[in-house]
């Protein structure tokens, strides 16, 4: 349920979409249902997954429900596990690489400017094939501006 006064939303009544940069996004609260104040969705990650280094015209804090991420932020890395959180301030370049297969991740962009880049970059999972094109999601990012890339995944291994 989504009114003027807040939003009620059952599991089964959310939207998950095939990420086009890896990984199964369950969208939570749309951007138009808070006024853009925030974007929240639920990530579902195999490990490997590494993002370029990237920005966002939003803070972007991702919550770690299930397995672990190494976060890499300004020239820093950390690895951050269930429990735990990673908040990447607007227009500071980040990048995140999962460590464990099975990772989830609450996810919740301030204000909701991104929601139109992530709705660009993926499909609707039901009946897509789920793979890897990161030439849509950089097609996405040039169109909406809400994600920027600055370099190659920062990772070593």
């Amino acid at each position: 349920m989504h009114t003027d006064t807040g939003v009620v939303r059952a599991a089964d009544d959310t939207e998950e979409r095939w990420f086009y940069g890896g990984g199964v996004h369950r969208w939570l609260v749309r951007a138009a249902e808070t006024d853009n104040a925030f974007f929240l969705h639920e990530e579902r990650l195999e490990a490997g997954k590494a993002t370029p280094l990237h920005t966002h015209p939003a803070d972007e804090t991702m919550f770690v429900l299930e397995g672990a991420i190494r976060m890499h932020i300004a020239g820093e890395e950390h690895r951050v596990e269930a429990g735990g959180v990673a908040v990447a301030r607007r227009g500071v370049p980040h990048a995140f690489k999962v460590v464990t297969d099975g990772t989830r991740l609450l996810c919740m962009h301030t204000p909701g400017t991104c929601e139109h880049f992530y709705l660009l970059a993926s499909e609707p999972l039901a009946g897509v094939e789920t793979v890897v094109d990161f030439d849509r999601v950089m097609a996405a990012a040039r169109e909406t501006g809400g994600m920027h890339p600055v370099g190659p995944p920062p990772f070593t291994d």
